[in-house]
């Protein structure tokens, strides 16, 4: 009797390899391409705004340049926008015609690769693709163990390199917070320079408080890159430029900063950064109007200074709560204000950025989370090229975490996750595996071939994120998210930044300027 039933028995679909050859291709690195998810995915299926909604921005924001202008510029900005065709008026704006802002839009940077000191990280901006990273000028830092906040320091800065140069879904480093620890500005830009370049080899953003302290820090930059010619080929770092004072003012010393940022070949982020109801109008829409003109006239700005000159346009409207006075970014106004301004970055076929994944909640709990996600997927679902402020920041962009930060790599993961989308074609329908399965087959898709095949490609798994079951886990000793981000990030920093410059670099660079951190 048993060995008839055995010889009856259907065969099960022969699987290649054991349990131990399965985990070792398992535990073996996929190539970029095999990969789940990865920097530079496609966005874009997500667009809040009809294209009739679309041109009515557009319009809307040319009639602003052209009948408001902008208040406040340079004398050398005001030289370069007039001699590019820009009036300026008896009330000392000056005032764009459609026509110009067509003809620099016609000649601006589209298909912008930004260099990194590893080109293994280089972000690709053109289309729709996705790129999440840090940003902020955040002035206090997240003491999670404390349940409290201090003053960020130069330390604190060079800490949130170290750990974004490990965290695979954290794409590029903008300085997140303040160095609130050297007192002279100009020591404070060269020190916040050498704390990002010795801490991560992926592109840094940074901003400049004075327009004379450019120079100084091209200088760092030019020996870091190996000469000036280096960084002009790859310039790793960007300058982070607020070149305007929303409502519609520019910026003067800004500007100035900006046109030396451009002689020295350094890429330039045009924000913006108006406040919904304060400083933009309340509607969403309205704030999204004022944020596209004024970086549209950023944009002739640019190009009429060097034509194709590599340039992000960097709507950053922010949202207000005004029973309070105090911003929303971790809200759904936000979340819509950021993939609106995505929609009108790919609208002009401009490598786009824009603010999402900040909380506004003090800590990395429940209400941050929820923030975060929010505007993360938002953005990356509506192609933003760039998402600033992705991971790390609480308080309303007052306080940065970073273990906020290495807890944001899986969060960012699963909203990656959600940019790539799902495929359709014969292999991912499975008919085959399903009549395989349910006709002769084991019942169930557990262990097939195809199953083991997919599991790495298909799926994201958190490397913090917790699934276990409640038995398993009170039986590993009740693990704690907050605790193990707390372990990873000493286990980060307790190891040599793979960033440090070697000996010889560091040594001349210390000998021209006054770094703060330990050798």
């Amino acid at each position: 009797m048993t060995d008839q039933a055995t010889s009856t028995r259907p065969a099960r679909p022969a699987r290649s390899g054991g349990r131990a050859a399965r985990h070792a291709a398992r535990a073996t690195p996929l190539s970029d391409d095999m990969r789940p998810i990865r920097p530079g995915m496609p966005g874009g299926m997500y667009k809040p705004m009809s294209d009739a909604d679309v041109l009515k921005i557009h319009d809307a924001a040319l009639t602003a340049l052209e009948t408001i202008g902008l208040a406040d510029a340079p004398q050398s900005g005001i030289d370069i926008l007039t001699g590019a065709g820009a009036i300026l008026g008896d009330d000392g704006r000056i005032r764009f015609p459609r026509s110009l802002v067509e003809d620099m839009l016609a000649i601006a940077c589209k298909d912008l690769k930004l260099a990194a000191r590893d080109p293994r990280y280089d972000l690709d901006l053109s289309g729709t693709r996705v790129h999440y990273g840090t940003a902020g000028a955040a002035v206090n830092m997240v003491d999670v163990e404390g349940n409290d906040y201090r003053e960020s320091t130069l330390q604190d800065l060079h800490d949130a390199a170290r750990i974004t140069d490990t965290l695979d879904n954290v794409h590029f480093l903008q300085r997140p917070m303040v160095a609130r620890d050297i007192l002279d500005n100009l020591e404070m830009d060269l020190n916040t320079v050498y704390a990002c370049t010795a801490g991560t080899t992926k592109h840094i953003g940074t901003s400049f408080s004075d327009p004379s302290f450019v120079p100084d820090c091209l200088e760092m930059l030019y020996m870091i890159a190996g000469g000036e010619d280096a960084f002009r080929a790859r310039p790793f770092v960007s300058n982070s430029n607020c070149f305007v004072v929303p409502p519609m003012k520019f910026a003067t010393e800004s500007c100035e900063t900006m046109e030396h940022c451009i002689r020295g070949g350094m890429p330039v982020l045009l924000l913006s950064a108006g406040m919904s109801g304060a400083t933009a109008p309340s509607t969403t829409a309205g704030a999204i109007v004022q944020a596209v003109a004024e970086c549209l006239a950023g944009v002739v700005y640019v190009n009429a200074m060097a034509p194709g000159h590599p340039a992000i346009f960097g709507t950053w409207p922010f949202g207000l709560d005004l029973r309070t006075g105090a911003m929303t970014v971790g809200s759904g106004e936000q979340a819509l204000l950021t993939a609106g301004c995505a929609q009108m970055h790919a609208f002009y076929g401009l490598p786009g950025g824009a603010a999402g994944g900040a909380a506004d909640s003090k800590m990395p709990d429940m209400q941050a989370g929820w923030e975060q996600m929010c505007s993360n997927v938002m953005a990356g679902l509506a192609g933003c090229n760039m998402v600033y402020e992705a991971a790390g920041m609480h308080a309303s962009l007052l306080g940065f975490c970073h273990e906020s930060l290495i807890l944001g790599d899986d969060l960012i993961g699963q909203a990656q996750r959600c940019v790539r989308g799902i495929e359709v074609d014969d292999e991912t329908m499975a008919l085959d595996q399903m009549r395989e399965v349910c006709m002769g087959g084991p019942g169930h898709y557990l262990g097939t071939d195809r199953t083991l095949s997919h599991m790495e490609r298909d799926c994201v798994y958190p490397t913090l994120g917790n699934r276990m079951s409640p038995k398993e886990w009170a039986e590993n000793d009740r693990p704690n998210l907050v605790q193990s981000a707390i372990a990873k990030k000493e286990a980060i920093l307790a190891t040599r930044s793979a960033a440090r410059f070697n000996p010889e670099l560091d040594a001349a660079i210390r000998s021209r300027f006054n770094i703060h951190l330990p050798a």
